[in-house]
């Protein structure tokens, strides 16, 4: 059966940054930029996503791109004969299924807060309200189960359609509104009386403010931020560098990712930030800040009911664009794994995700009693530090090996198949960094993020 291909160069780059904006964007970005001082952590964090995010998604891509396969028969098609690198791909499969177990409860929880702004109820609502209603929706598993199920069969249904029927198509659409919507909400903080404090907290470094929060507090949160926002690690880039063509260079391919991803990243930080200061609300208020701090925003705004269902109708844009680029991860592989038709897999991946997804939706009511991190944790902590401590930097450093050492597929196959085409080359001089330093840096980062505290 031949290999279906994306029709377009903005295809590839709009569904690339897609999977690459969602939560770690339009939710994590704003809250963790706020506790860790605004402008010292945002100049950390474009370094680091130069130094880290831009080498890796190369890597990602030239595999992919390489291998002309799904995660599931890269490593084995790409490595040297005798080697056994093939032996971590179900690692890469696990990351995308366990990605997938609670992302698409907390899409669930965004397209509820958009249908429950758009019913208007949170017009007039007091801040006990507003809280109220955040505990409530987690504690009722009902309402919980249903919007998560929704996700997954929108996300597979348009998958089913094809890659340029469905996933292309839709995406584009996607984020194009998504940008739009970014824009037009960001202007309107922006213009909010007080908000012009909110822009120069998160563009102007003050090193004072930073030594307070700790500096190295804050070069740390801003390294995870960057290396964590790609989505790197688990193939979900490297399936979308085997559906293009060797037209274009990749390195230039993943900065036009990288700068699409940070704009969403800042525009979100533009939307969140400024408002905080423009209603006197903290903006170190951590991941509430989301659904408890800004429906309090809303609520006190003009025309809040407006502005609060296109805001979290951009945020279930976001998720669901990641949501639609590792379902065609996970379609992809078990395709190439069992020689199903895309439908029957489609059909089996949603039954099988909807059983699934249920411990992390169920996790804050009815398996509340399972605390698997410790007291106050749930089944999804457990799940996100899977992935995001474990799998995302432990596949990011197979991948670093891999591309850059003799061992593995090594650094002339993987510089000759980046530069294969027009624009940006990967730079040679950093050879020596991408097989010492980088290994190294991401080493240190998934070290730490299994130590515990």
């Amino acid at each position: 059966m031949e290999r279906e291909k994306l029709g377009s160069r903005l295809g590839f780059i709009l569904i690339s940054a897609g999977c690459a904006i969602g939560i770690g964007n339009v939710w994590k970005f704003p809250y963790v930029a706020g506790l860790y001082g605004g402008g010292v952590f945002l100049f950390f964090y474009l370094l680091f996503l130069l130094m880290l995010g831009l080498p890796v998604m190369t890597m990602e891509f030239a595999a992919g791109r390489a291998a002309g396969t799904s995660p599931a028969r890269l490593l084995g098609k790409l490595e040297p004969a005798g080697t056994k690198w093939h032996w971590y791909t179900p690692c890469f499969l696990a990351g995308n299924w366990l990605l997938m177990m609670f992302y698409t409860v907390v899409t669930g929880w965004m397209l509820r807060y958009f249908a429950d702004m758009v019913a208007g109820q949170f017009v007039n609502a007091g801040q006990e309200q507003v809280s109220a209603h955040y505990v409530d929706m987690l504690s009722n598993p009902g309402p919980l189960v249903f919007f998560t199920i929704l996700v997954i069969v929108a996300g597979f249904g348009i998958c089913a359609r094809g890659l340029q029927a469905g996933l292309e198509r839709v995406t584009k659409w996607m984020m194009g509104a998504l940008l739009v919507i970014m824009v037009v909400l960001a202007v309107n903080s922006m213009l909010s009386a007080g908000a012009a404090e909110g822009v120069k907290y998160l563009f102007v470094p003050d090193f004072a403010r930073a030594r307070e929060i700790g500096l190295s507090s804050v070069i740390a949160a801003a390294m995870n931020q960057a290396f964590f926002t790609l989505s790197l690690g688990i193939g979900a880039m490297a399936i979308f560098g085997s559906y293009i063509g060797k037209e274009h260079r990749l390195f230039g391919e993943s900065v036009h990712i990288a700068l699409l991803d940070t704009f969403v990243a800042l525009t979100a930080a533009l939307i969140v930030i400024p408002s905080c200061f423009a209603y006197n609300v903290e903006t170190t208020a951590g991941p509430g800040l989301i659904f408890v701090t800004l429906p309090n925003i809303f609520a006190a705004m003009p025309l809040g009911r407006l502005w609060g269902s296109l805001f979290f109708l951009f945020l279930s844009f976001a998720a669901f664009s990641t949501i639609l680029a590792v379902f065609e991860n996970i379609i992809s592989s078990t395709m190439d794994l069992t020689g199903w038709s895309r439908k029957k897999t489609c059909a089996v991946c949603a039954a099988a995700m909807m059983v699934l997804s249920l411990p992390s939706a169920l996790g804050f009511n009815v398996l509340a009693g399972i605390q698997p991190l410790g007291a106050g944790s749930t089944i999804m902590d457990l799940e996100d530090f899977l992935v995001s401590n474990i799998l995302l930097p432990l596949g990011s450093l197979v991948f670093v090996v891999f591309c850059t050492w003799k061992q593995g597929w090594g650094w002339n196959r993987f510089t000759e198949e980046a530069d294969t085409g027009r624009g940006l080359r990967f730079p040679k001089w950093i050879r020596t960094y991408c097989r010492f330093l980088l290994p190294a840096i991401i080493a240190v980062i998934l070290i730490t993020g299994i130590l515990p505290g």
